[in-house]
């Protein structure tokens, strides 16, 4: 990593832990920061604390005191799940200190060029599928994971050479605390209305995604969704070569044509031939193909990495066949859209669908149209009822309820028959019944494999 000394001898309050303040933290110790960290958990309940305490690192538990900013801080490393009206990030701002996220320590020290994702939608599975398809045709290095995908990119960073990459899936929260961070290339999937709670508008959420291109030059490339008429309006804006993706249209970069992938007028693969099924997947595709083909990836490399690629955990991931049913896994659809697009890449007519969860209040009138046809549908949770009348509406015939995932799987499985698939794709947080969704995919994988 490139020993800076930026932070030599700087105060520097981290607020807020988990895996990416504790990185941040360790980091930032190591370039000779003076690093007092705060976080809302208990210490005897914070072994993440307990672990920097040992290393030498001032540590406050419990609450975040306001006055912690009287001890001359000159930066503030938040954790991107903070918003930012909280009352002490409201000080820090109002006293000019900066506060920034841990990916901006990330650019700083990393050696190697950053390819930063970022989205509404698809984030996660195209940052594995450019991983994947660079992992399968570099001849030196190794395409890193990095990012809101689950290792923290300040750790990542520290190891990488300059002949790898970063490829750096970047969350709206992760982009508000940015200030000099410029990929080499950047991917935007797409944008539609999310996270309003944090940002106040869509707007102000739009913006937080822009803010990913907002160093780069002529020099750096920008891969953007032309599906979206909005992102095509705004690349008119960014500095940095615009290459489109869509499957709408012939574009100057990647596209599907007559159920050909290419990139310009290089057919790559076919769409059927693509590991993951669904329209959303063959978008994430096209921009792994982009950035591939920037990247100088052949053909072959290319190809083989996407025909291969099978899903990531809880994202419309294949689980097994069993009796010649199908099930897939789409626990990390956590709403209404989501399941949307899971829902077509299947044929409804031979569809099990699997739903529910927190109830925050919406109805599931926009999920009508793509609930029709279905064969049958299994609900649960606290939304069961709300979903049910959905299905209702939109002359599912077989709709039955249950208590949970556990007990849906083989209910589902009774309503199946050979040729069948059966999709987990929730349209509702997990948190009425289960920690995360992650754990709500884990018990779903756990009672299909029970029926074995």
């Amino acid at each position: 990593m490139k020993k800076i000394t930026t932070y030599q001898n700087k105060k520097v309050l981290v607020l807020g832990l988990a895996r990416s303040g504790f990185s941040a933290t360790k980091l930032l110790h190591d370039l000779g920061a003076l690093v007092t960290v705060n976080d809302g958990k208990p210490f005897a309940e914070n072994p993440e604390a307990q672990d920097l305490l040992a290393l030498g690192v001032k540590v406050i538990t419990g609450s975040h005191p306001i006055e912690l900013l009287d001890e001359g801080f000159s930066l503030v490393v938040k954790n991107p799940g903070i918003p930012y009206s909280q009352p002490l990030v409201q000080k820090a701002l109002e006293k000019k200190i900066p506060v920034i996220t841990e990916v901006e320590l990330a650019y700083q020290i990393s050696e190697a060029p950053i390819i930063g994702i970022t989205g509404t939608n698809g984030k996660t599975t195209t940052t594995t599928m450019i991983a994947n398809v660079l992992n399968a045709g570099m001849e030196k290095g190794q395409a890193l994971l990095s990012g809101n995908i689950g290792f923290p990119a300040s750790s990542v960073a520290q190891t990488a050479k300059p002949e790898d990459r970063l490829v750096m899936e970047l969350s709206s929260f992760q982009l508000m605390g940015i200030d000099t961070l410029r990929p080499k290339i950047a991917v935007i999937t797409n944008i539609y209305e999310a996270h309003i709670d944090y940002h106040g508008s869509r707007p102000e959420y739009v913006l937080a995604k822009w803010r990913l291109q907002q160093r780069m030059t002529a020099d750096d490339y920008l891969v953007i969704n032309w599906n979206q008429p909005e992102l095509e309006a705004l690349s008119a804006k960014s500095k940095a070569k615009i290459i489109p993706f869509s499957t709408k249209e012939k574009v100057a970069g990647a596209y599907m044509l007559d159920g050909m992938l290419y990139y310009k007028e290089e057919a790559i693969m076919a769409a059927e031939e693509l590991g993951v099924p669904g329209a959303h997947n063959i978008e994430n595709a096209l921009a792994a193909i982009a950035v591939g083909k920037l990247c100088d990836m052949s053909n072959e490399a290319i190809k083989q990495a996407l025909q291969t690629f099978t899903g990531v955990p809880h994202r419309t991931q294949y689980v097994t066949t069993i009796n010649q049913v199908k099930f897939f896994n789409d626990s990390k659809a956590t709403n209404i859209l989501a399941t949307e697009m899971a829902l077509g890449g299947f044929d409804n007519e031979k569809l099990v669908l699997l739903a529910g969860g927190l109830d925050r209040g919406n109805s599931f009138d926009e999920l009508v149209p793509a609930l029709k046809g279905l064969k049958a549908i299994v609900v649960f949770g606290e939304t069961k009822e709300k979903l049910a009348a959905a299905a209702q509406a939109a002359g599912v015939k077989t709709i039955e309820m249950t208590e949970n995932v556990e007990t849906a799987v083989p209910l589902a499985f009774s309503l199946s028959a050979a040729g069948d698939t059966i999709l987990l794709s929730p349209a509702n947080a997990s948190w009425d019944q289960y920690p995360d969704f992650e754990v709500r995919g884990d018990k779903f994988m756990a009672a299909v494999a029970e029926l074995k």
